[in-house]
C-alpha cells in the first residue's frame, strides 16, 4: 500500500470523486446495463419507468458486485493478493451472459491501464495481462480506491453511483428524458446507499446474488438486434 497519511482528507476526497466521474476514460459510454433492450421492448418509456429500472439495477448491483467491491477493497488494504483475486473471479463467474463479461473486463483493463498513472497497481495490470486474473471493473476500481486512501463505504458508494450513472447516461440517448430527470434519479439513488451498504457489508462472496432474470433475458435479445447503439 502507498503512504496516505500525509495526504489531506480533501485531496483524498477529490481523488475518489475522480473515479466516479462519467468522463473517466474506461468506455462506460459504450454500455447501457440492459437499458437499450428494455427501451426496445417497451419496458422503459419515460422518466418514471427509467427510475424503476435504475432502482432495480442499483439494488442488484449492491447484492452482487457491491459485495465483491467490499471484499476487494479490504483485500487491497490487507495486501491480500489471493483475496483480491477471489473477489475478482467472484464478479466474472456471476456474469451469465457474454455482454456482461465483456463489459466488466474491458472497463477493468482500461482502468488498470489508467491506474498506472494514478496509483501503484502495475502488478495488478500484469496479472490481468498474463491471464492470472480477469481484471473486472469492480475489483480493479476497489483496488485503486484503496490505494489512494478511500474508505470502503466510499468505494461501495462510488460503485453504486457508477451503476446508476451508466444507465442514466445511456437513457439520455434512447429515452424521452432530459438532464433534470436523470439528475433527480441520480440524487435519489443516494438515499438508499447507506441502507444498501449495511445490508451487504457483512456478507461473504458466496452470498453474492445474481438474481435479475429480466436483465439476463435482455442480453440474448440485444445480441440478435439489428440496430444497436450500445454493447449491452
Amino acid at each position: 500500500m502507498t503512504e496516505t497519511g500525509a495526504v489531506p482528507d480533501i485531496t483524498r476526497f477529490m481523488r475518489a470523486m475522480q473515479f466516479s466521474d462519467t468522463m473517466l476514460p474506461v468506455g462506460s459510454f459504450s454500455f447501457s446495463n440492459g437499458l437499450e433492450t428494455a427501451v426496445a421492448e417497451g419496458l422503459v418509456t419515460d422518466a418514471e419507468s427509467l427510475r424503476q429500472f435504475v432502482q432495480v439495477c442499483v439494488k442488484q448491483g449492491a447484492s452482487c458486485d457491491g459485495i465483491a467491491v467490499l471484499h476487494a477493497h479490504r483485500a487491497a488494504l490487507a495486501c491480500d493478493d489471493a483475496g483480491l483475486a477471489d473477489a475478482d473471479f467472484a464478479v466474472i463467474e456471476r456474469k451469465l451472459n457474454e455482454e456482461g463479461r465483456v463489459m466488466v473486463t474491458r472497463m477493468g483493463r482500461k482502468l488498470a491501464e489508467l491506474g498506472l498513472r494514478l496509483a501503484p497497481i502495475a502488478d495488478w495490470l500484469e496479472r490481468i495481462k498474463s491471464g492470472e486474473v480477469p481484471g473486472t471493473y469492480p475489483a480493479t476500481r476497489a483496488l485503486v480506491l484503496a490505494e489512494i486512501g478511500a474508505g470502503e463505504q466510499e468505494s461501495f458508494g462510488i460503485h453504486q453511483y457508477g451503476v446508476a450513472a451508466t444507465v442514466v447516461g445511456a437513457a439520455l440517448r434512447v429515452v424521452r428524458v432530459d438532464h433534470m430527470d436523470t439528475q433527480q434519479i441520480l440524487f435519489d439513488v443516494g438515499a438508499t446507499a447507506d441502507e444498501d451498504y449495511h445490508a451487504v457489508k457483512d456478507l461473504s462472496l458466496d452470498d453474492m446474488s445474481t438474481f435479475a432474470p429480466m436483465l439476463d433475458i435482455f442480453a440474448p435479445i440485444h445480441v440478435r438486434s439489428h440496430v444497436r447503439m450500445f454493447l449491452n
